[in-house]
């Protein structure tokens, strides 16, 4: 794709993002429902598009490991060396989230986030300035799908804007690893 047709696509992203609509978008991972991190009423929209309730939190993802501080309470240094390490994409569930919509957080207040290594997410999260959600694009119960061709029609009528970057992609993807993180730098595996 080239950069022209991908610079309207993220303006188009964009411009959705920031009028607290709801947006389907390739990741680093499979394809998720997104919005603003930060916009309650949107993320009110994603759990009702899910048919998801509103105790089971959402995953946020970020740009840079630099950004964690604006929305971790405490960052433990172990979390840099796990981003640094792993070997395919980590969301890593962390206590004490701040700055972000309370109703995506856990019962707890914390809150998975993932630093993206996919190059449309990147560039949307670097011009977005804020995180964005990311869950499966599948309603609650339904397997995720592995491509762009598995989302369901009901999902792709009901979301406000379709990214065209990646849909020609048919490999097969699957979701991140997910870790629990302690202040202290324990962690255990919550999916493997």
């Amino acid at each position: 794709m080239d950069n022209s047709v991908q610079s309207s696509d993220i303006n188009s992203a964009l411009d959705t993002l920031r009028a607290g609509k709801l947006i389907l978008y390739p990741t680093d991972t499979i394809w998720g429902i997104g919005c603003d991190a930060t916009n309650p009423k949107a993320v009110e929209e994603v759990y009702r598009l899910k048919g998801r309730s509103q105790g089971k939190s959402l995953i946020v993802l970020l740009d840079s490991e630099n950004r964690l501080q604006s929305y971790v309470n405490e960052v433990p240094e172990m979390a840099y060396k796990l981003i640094e390490y792993a070997s395919r994409p980590l969301t890593i569930v962390y206590s004490g989230a701040k700055n972000l919509a309370p109703n995506l957080l856990a019962d707890d207040g914390s809150v998975g986030i993932r630093i993206v290594r996919h190059p449309f997410c990147q560039r949307l999260l670097q011009r977005f300035r804020k995180p964005i959600v990311s869950t499966s694009a599948n309603i609650s119960g339904q397997p995720a799908p592995k491509n762009f061709l598995e989302i369901e029609q009901s999902i792709l009528d009901q979301v406000d804007y379709v990214v065209e970057y990646g849909q020609d992609d048919l490999s097969a993807r699957q979701a991140s690893e997910v870790m629990k993180l302690e202040p202290d730098g324990k962690f255990s595996f919550i999916r493997k």
